[in-house]
């Protein structure tokens, strides 16, 4: 252990006044001696390589949380699962969204995402074959016998759009492209409907009535009360 000493170090340079040394700068040159050492080492003072620099540690942890919460994204382990459904093929449906809002139409099956495959039909109150989501119905009591049609080829891949990447240049070509867009549905599709239609209209026309409530909106009408109605 190194003696402590008893008297303090005195500086070379007194200060006269706070920042204003006694000595001048060449009166310290002679008095530290640094002339000598000048001329030992040939007329150029040493010069000490800088001392390496520790490594950084290792940044530690906060002690506080940020201000600002930080989003991270979350880890999805859910397996998509489809829907659970309590409505039977064949029932009436009154859709409440999208282009046929307000219309009825009849619920045929449920596709493997969980949506429903419904039609108006099309020939009756121009609904073709769509998919929906059941969040968006109101099931009705009444039941269409649909045991003839044949709904097998009809999936999520049926109703999957078709991605064309257009090129347009001039204007021409944008006003061509506009025109392009409107597509007339292929003659398949129509078949496909016209097949369904035609199984469909057969178990329609059975019941009396069913047919003029299958055309008829669905609207409120003012003194109805949403939560008394019976469909």
């Amino acid at each position: 252990m190194a003696a402590k000493r008893k008297s303090p170090v005195k500086s070379r340079n007194p200060d006269l006044i706070r920042g204003v040394g006694k000595y001048s700068r060449s009166k310290m040159y002679h008095k530290r001696g640094l002339w000598a050492i000048k001329a030992k080492k040939g007329g150029v003072l040493p010069r000490h390589d800088p001392i390496p620099k520790a490594p950084a540690a290792a940044e530690k942890s906060p002690k506080f949380y940020p201000a600002d919460d930080v989003k991270r994204a979350l880890l999805n382990k859910r397996k998509p699962k489809p829907t659970k459904l309590s409505i039977t093929p064949g029932t009436v449906l009154i859709l409440l969204a999208g282009r046929f809002m307000g219309k009825r139409v009849v619920f045929l099956k449920q596709l493997t995402s969980g949506l429903l495959l419904v039609t108006g039909p099309f020939k009756i109150n121009g609904v073709p074959l769509r998919q929906v989501n059941q969040s968006y119905v109101i099931a009705t009591s009444t039941k269409v016998d649909i045991s003839e049609v044949n709904v097998d080829k009809f999936d999520d891949k049926y109703f999957a759009k078709e991605v064309e990447k257009k090129k347009k240049n001039g204007e021409g070509e944008f006003f061509e492209a506009e025109k392009e867009d409107k597509k007339t549905l292929p003659d398949d599709k129509k078949e496909d409907q016209k097949a369904v239609d035609a199984s469909l209209i057969k178990s329609i026309e059975g019941v009396p009535d069913l047919k003029a409530y299958l055309v008829a909106r669905f609207s409120l009408k003012s003194g109805m009360k949403p939560h008394e109605l019976v469909f």
